[in-house]
């Protein structure tokens, strides 16, 4: 291979994990090259919601005052529906942050992305993993890689960084085993509606069915409708998709079912038509995983861009590190911080709670969020070697966003 292909790092995916984890690791002083499938701030199913670790690690980075710019509108309130009651949650200043946003991925993505070109790591768009590159010992020393309209080239790199997605390549790639693997999954209708007053999150919840209001850029709010398989199989497949988006809405959210008589929806519906979730071993001998690549879990609790953000961050440490120990630790922080939102999540995915039980889960996820930012808080007072958790075995607290 030509040393000009020589790279400290090579991340398949340019996404929100890819770009950040990229831009990370060049900030860090490494060579990088992420690609990415798809176009340039092209679209992606999202739930789009950043919780507070999320716009901490933007305000972190320097990033929060660009998504802010572009007219991502904030969210100072979440509203919690339990049947007919209603929990208001304010959203305290805390750690340099005093709202919360839901980017549309066609801004979050492309941002992440020229701040990773403004570090110095190369980006490219339209371009696929053909299959990794092993030294006779098995371990990963490249990737090669197909662009649009160009023969294939074989990169060299002491890191392959799989940031694709569920369906990962490089998981399968590398055949990173499941260590730990959900037991539910929701299925998911989503859509855009313009004209929804009102703008905080607001999650609603009912015996069965459950939907969120999470206002993103344009004016426009992304309204998601959940329910189990079971629900989804007898009722919505075959075409009936819109019929059976409204009918679950005006179950769990009666209220919201009203206002959206007066709104418009601006787009189809679609269907996430859901998967369990799992924790992937992080990495290996010249491999790492980041993203949904490595940890997925139901869109349910709306935590998968932060968690993304979280593990970038992690990741592009160890990777700057370069040592055995280092990750070893970004597995392990990983998997400490994941583990009960990952198992709170699964829970309210399966739907067998009643809304007693569902505040008691929320509670326990509240405990791990908090953890999670006390730890993203901790990070720029030096590289931690310790953390409490698991969370649900922390007293319950109010609920706090």
């Amino acid at each position: 291979m030509a040393r000009r292909n020589r790279y400290d790092a090579v991340i398949i995916g340019a996404r929100c994990a890819g770009a950040a984890t990229a831009m990370l690791m060049a900030r860090r002083g490494l060579k990088v090259l992420a690609v990415d499938r798809g176009a340039y701030g092209s679209d992606t199913l999202s739930t789009h919601a950043l919780m507070r670790g999320g716009v901490l690690q933007l305000h972190r980075w320097g990033l929060l005052p660009r998504l802010i710019a572009a007219g991502t509108p904030p969210v100072r309130t979440t509203n919690f529906h339990y049947g007919d009651e209603v929990v208001p949650v304010a959203i305290k200043p805390a750690h340099g942050v005093d709202a919360l946003y839901a980017p549309r991925r066609t801004l979050l993505d492309s941002l992440m992305v020229d701040a990773a070109r403004e570090a110095g790591a190369e980006i490219r768009h339209e371009t696929v993993l053909e299959s990794l590159v092993r030294d006779d010992d098995g371990r990963v020393m490249g990737a090669t890689l197909t662009s649009s309209g160009r023969t294939s080239e074989a990169v060299q790199a002491d890191l392959v960084v799989g940031a694709d997605g569920t369906g990962s390549r490089v998981a399968r790639e590398v055949d990173a085993p499941i260590v730990c693997q959900a037991r539910d999954a929701a299925i998911t209708l989503y859509a855009y509606w313009s004209g929804v007053p009102d703008g905080g999150y607001h999650w609603a919840y009912r015996p069965g069915v459950s939907a969120g209001v999470i206002p993103t850029n344009g004016g426009q709010t992304c309204i998601f409708a959940a329910m189990t398989r079971r629900r989804y199989v007898a009722s919505i497949r075959d075409g009936r998709q819109k019929e059976g988006y409204r009918a679950v809405i005006a179950e769990a959210a009666p209220d919201l079912a009203d206002r959206l008589a007066a709104a418009r929806l601006e787009t189809r519906i679609n269907t996430f038509a859901g998967r369990k979730g799992y924790l992937r071993k992080p990495c290996g001998p010249g491999w790492a995983l980041v993203g949904d690549a490595g940890y997925f879990k139901d869109p349910i609790t709306a935590h998968g861009i932060t968690d993304a953000l979280r593990d970038a961050d992690l990741l592009a440490e160890a990777a700057a590190r370069g040592t055995r120990r280092a990750f070893a630790a970004y597995a392990g922080t990983r998997d400490a911080l994941s583990r009960d939102l990952f198992d709170v999540t699964d829970a309210i995915a399966a739907f067998d709670w009643d809304l007693e039980s569902l505040k008691m889960l929320h509670r326990r996820l509240n405990t791990a969020m908090k953890d999670e930012v006390d730890y993203l808080a901790g990070l720029d007072t030096g590289w931690p070697t310790t953390i409490r958790l698991p969370a649900s075995q922390a007293p319950a607290v109010p609920l706090q966003i």
